[in-house]
Protein backbone atom coordinates (compact mmCIF):
# COMPACT_ATOMS: atom_id res chain seq x y z
CA UNK A 1 0.00 0.00 0.00
CA UNK A 2 1.03 3.60 -0.49
CA UNK A 3 0.82 5.90 2.52
CA UNK A 4 1.38 9.65 2.71
CA UNK A 5 3.89 10.25 5.51
CA UNK A 6 4.08 13.77 6.94
CA UNK A 7 6.87 15.16 9.12
CA UNK A 8 6.54 18.24 11.33
CA UNK A 9 8.89 20.54 13.29
CA UNK A 10 12.31 19.04 14.10
CA UNK A 11 11.31 15.70 12.57
CA UNK A 12 10.96 17.46 9.21
CA UNK A 13 14.27 19.26 9.77
CA UNK A 14 16.17 16.03 10.48
CA UNK A 15 14.66 14.14 7.56
CA UNK A 16 14.75 17.10 5.19
CA UNK A 17 11.25 16.56 3.79
CA UNK A 18 7.81 17.82 4.82
CA UNK A 19 6.09 14.75 3.35
CA UNK A 20 6.56 11.78 1.07
CA UNK A 21 4.68 8.83 -0.35
CA UNK A 22 5.90 5.55 1.10
CA UNK A 23 5.21 2.10 -0.29
CA UNK A 24 4.90 -0.31 2.65
CA UNK A 25 3.39 -3.57 3.79
CA UNK A 26 3.93 -2.63 7.45
CA UNK A 27 1.07 -3.85 9.64
CA UNK A 28 1.60 -1.13 12.29
CA UNK A 29 3.09 2.33 12.69
CA UNK A 30 5.98 0.81 14.69
CA UNK A 31 6.94 -1.46 11.78
CA UNK A 32 6.70 1.49 9.37
CA UNK A 33 9.08 3.42 11.64
CA UNK A 34 11.55 0.52 11.55
CA UNK A 35 11.37 0.49 7.74
CA UNK A 36 12.01 4.24 7.63
CA UNK A 37 14.91 4.02 10.11
CA UNK A 38 16.56 1.39 7.90
CA UNK A 39 16.52 3.75 4.87
CA UNK A 40 19.18 6.27 5.85
CA UNK A 41 20.91 7.78 8.87
CA UNK A 42 18.70 10.88 8.75
CA UNK A 43 15.60 8.73 9.35
CA UNK A 44 17.37 6.79 12.09
CA UNK A 45 18.25 10.10 13.78
CA UNK A 46 14.70 11.42 13.53
CA UNK A 47 13.19 8.24 14.99
CA UNK A 48 15.93 7.46 17.53
CA UNK A 49 13.74 8.30 20.54
CA UNK A 50 10.09 7.43 19.95
CA UNK A 51 9.16 8.74 23.39
CA UNK A 52 9.92 12.22 21.98
CA UNK A 53 7.42 11.74 19.14
CA UNK A 54 3.69 11.62 18.64
CA UNK A 55 1.89 10.02 15.74
CA UNK A 56 -1.43 10.61 14.01
CA UNK A 57 -3.06 8.16 11.62
CA UNK A 58 -5.56 9.70 9.21
CA UNK A 59 -5.46 12.85 11.38
CA UNK A 60 -6.28 11.08 14.65
CA UNK A 61 -3.75 10.86 17.48
CA UNK A 62 -2.80 7.27 18.20
CA UNK A 63 0.12 5.17 19.38
CA UNK A 64 2.88 3.36 17.55
CA UNK A 65 1.04 0.03 17.78
CA UNK A 66 -1.81 1.38 15.63
CA UNK A 67 -2.66 -0.77 12.59
CA UNK A 68 -2.04 0.63 9.12
CA UNK A 69 -4.59 -1.42 7.20
CA UNK A 70 -6.53 0.99 5.00
CA UNK A 71 -4.67 4.04 6.28
CA UNK A 72 -3.98 6.91 3.87
CA UNK A 73 -1.84 9.24 6.03
CA UNK A 74 0.62 8.95 8.91
CA UNK A 75 2.04 12.10 10.55
CA UNK A 76 4.97 12.34 12.96
CA UNK A 77 5.58 15.34 15.22
CA UNK A 78 6.98 16.28 18.62
CA UNK A 79 4.61 16.66 21.57
CA UNK A 80 2.71 19.92 21.49
CA UNK A 81 2.51 22.30 24.40
CA UNK A 82 -0.27 24.74 24.96
CA UNK A 83 -0.51 28.05 26.65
Amino acid sequence: MTVDVLYFAWVRERIGLPKEKVETDAPTVAVLVEELKAREDRYAAAFADLSALRVAVDQELTDFDAPLDGVREVAFFPPMTGG
